[in-house]
Order: structure tokens, then sequence, then C-alpha cells
């Protein structure tokens, strides 16, 4: 192969990989190299991954062999996904019931300690992020043959300095083999170890877990009269934020039950107003049958930094959601969102991949 022709090679698939990992990088929450839910931090409230059930099936199927062209497979199956991706705008992505249960923000996954034996040392929360000065109910419990004192200790600490800002005691529940008690998130906004400590087989048993103490932001006032704009159901939200600053809102959107869409606004909140606009795209809603009511749930508000190195702090809306009638969707069409930007993306990839 002359060389000119080799480095012009070497350019062009340098350039391809260099290109979908910028892609990546600008659009982690539509674009991946790979199938599956890519999460931008971990957290302790993320979903636990569930093994296959292999019972039914001893011989797993073969692997497939890979293509003899697996730099332009990658790019063909990458400019097809983005293509895909950039159907909906960034403020409305449609979500299965797997991605609803993952973009929820506020969940504990309990935290289990083994013990000797075949024993399992249990504490679970209601929440993983809490306001200041909110009551944070523990709940523990340890099985096994151990023999464990009548009451638990808990503390809550500081990460980083270790510094404890409160003590209670968990006492086990006459009608039933679990312990429960209150503490209170009395301290600043940040990271924090609940520890609950226990007394089993005459043996001193530390569990630690994590917690995030939030500054009070706020109240959610309701949704407004939803309207249709373009090509958008528009969801008023109304939060009367505690002080001024840029605010993120996201909901998911729910229909008889299902998730439908993930939605998100950003903007300054300074008094005078007090509304976030969540919006639907078509794209989301023309292809459904939209009968009675909808629903937002899972409202989280974010107050996004004033300068950097600031932290970010997280409220949540009512437990219950909000429900609404909307008005009439039979305007909406399944086209297409337009970001001419993101289109000149996926042609550039398209091209690439028939190079290969």
């Amino acid at each position: 192969m002359p060389l000119r022709a080799l480095l012009t090679l070497t350019l062009v698939i340098s350039g391809a990989i260099g290109l979908g990992y910028l892609l990546a990088a600008e659009n982690p929450a539509r674009f991946a190299w790979s199938d599956g839910i890519k999460h931008a931090e971990p957290r302790p409230d993320s979903p636990a991954s569930h093994s296959p059930d292999l019972s039914r099936n001893p011989s797993p199927p073969p692997k497939p062999e890979p293509p003899d062209d697996a730099l332009g497979f990658m790019l063909a199956s990458a400019a097809q996904q983005y293509t895909q991706n950039i159907r909906y705008p960034e403020y409305s992505i449609p979500l299965s019931e797997e991605q609803a249960k993952a973009y929820r923000g506020n969940r504990f996954e309990p935290i289990e300690l083994p013990l000797e034996g075949d024993g399992i040392f249990t504490v679970t929360l209601e929440k993983y992020r809490f306001v200041q000065d909110e009551d944070i109910l523990v709940v523990a419990t340890i099985t096994g043959s151990s023999v464990v004192a009548d009451s638990l200790e808990v503390t809550l600490e500081s990460t980083e300095a270790r510094r404890q800002h409160a003590s209670s005691s968990l006492t086990r529940n006459p009608s039933e083999d679990y312990y429960e008690g209150i503490i209170q998130a009395d301290a600043e906004p940040g990271e924090y170890r609940l520890i609950v400590e226990a007394s089993i087989d005459g043996k001193p048993v530390r569990h630690a877990s994590t917690l995030m103490i939030e500054p009070d932001l706020g109240e959610f006032e309701g949704v407004g009269s939803p309207r249709v704009s373009n090509n958008d159901l528009v969801i008023p939200v109304q939060f009367d934020a505690n002080e001024p600053g840029f605010y993120a809102l996201s909901a998911q959107l729910y229909h008889n039950g299902r998730a439908v869409a993930q939605l998100q606004d950003e903007k300054r909140l300074d008094g005078t107003t007090d509304t976030l606009e969540l919006k639907a795209h078509g794209s989301v809603l023309a292809n459904r049958k939209i009968t009675g009511e909808l629903e937002l749930r899972h409202l989280q508000i974010r107050r996004l930094p004033a300068r950097p190195g600031d932290r970010t702090d997280y409220g949540f809306g009512p437990e219950e959601g909000y429900s609404f009638s909307p008005p009439d969707l039979d305007g909406l069409t399944d086209s297409p969102a337009s970001d001419p930007e993101s289109e000149q993306r996926a042609a550039l990839l398209h091209k690439l991949a028939d190079k290969f």
C-alpha cells in the first residue's frame, strides 16, 4: 500500500473514533457506543442489576462472529443509533419502564452486611436525600441465629471530618422482627454517613450507609393550565424558590400508569417569576391514544452552582406527583426535532460509515 494511502486511512480511522468520543462527551444522555443507560455519576440509589436465569437454558447461545470490517460496522451502528436519538429534543426524551426507574433520583438502595454464619444486617432508609432538620426514619433488620440486644445505636457523622452531628437509638418492634427509630438531619448540606451499631453475640458490629442532606430550596405550588405550542405540550410547573438562582427541573410524564417521557427545563427564578415549563414533544405523544388524565411524577429540582466549585443542591416534588387534563392533542405530529448541528453530525457519521 503506498505511504500516502496508508496515512490517509490512518487519519480517517482516528478521526472517526475521535468523532464518536466527542459526540459521547457532548451528548451523554443521547449517545453511547454501546446499548444501555449511561449514568453521569454512580449513586447509592441506583437500581441493582439482575443476573439472568440460566436454569432454563444451560447451554448459552454461541457468540456472534464479529464482521470482517469491524470499524465500518461500529460506525454504521453508531450512526444509526445517533440518528434515532436526535429525533427527540433534549427536553423530551422517551422512556421505557426500566429507564424510568433508573432516572429516579431519590431512591435509597438498602445495604446488606453479611454476618458470621448465615446472618445479614440490613439498614433501610425511605430515601437518599433529606432536607435540613428533616426526620430520618431508620429501619434495621438482623437475620440469622445471632443474639442481639434490644436496642441499636445510630449516629450521623460527616463523611470528611468524621464529626458526629446527631445520635439516637433504634428499638425493637414488639410485634415485628426489626428495629426502628428517628434521627434528625440537623447538619449543613453535604454527604454524611449513617452508622448503626449493634451488639451481636457479645461483639460490636458497625453498619455504615451514605446519605445526603440538602438545603430547603422552596415549595412546589402545583401545575398551571397546560397548552399546545408549536409541536409541544407545554406544562407549567410553579415553584416558589427561597433564593434566586438558576434552577433545573425534571419530571417523568405518565399515562395510564406507564412512563411516556423524561421532561426537563432550566430557568432563572428571582422572585418575579416562579414558573418553569416542561414540554412534551409531539414525537413522544403523537402515536399514543391519550385518554383521561396525564401525570407528572418524580419531580426533581436542582439549584445550579452560581460559581465553579459550588455544590448542586437538590429538591423534590410531592411523592404523589400531579395529575392534569391535557388540551386537545390532535395537532401534535410525530415529526423529528429540528437540530441542524446534530443532523450534520449524523450525516458525517453516515458518510464515514459508507467509506468502509
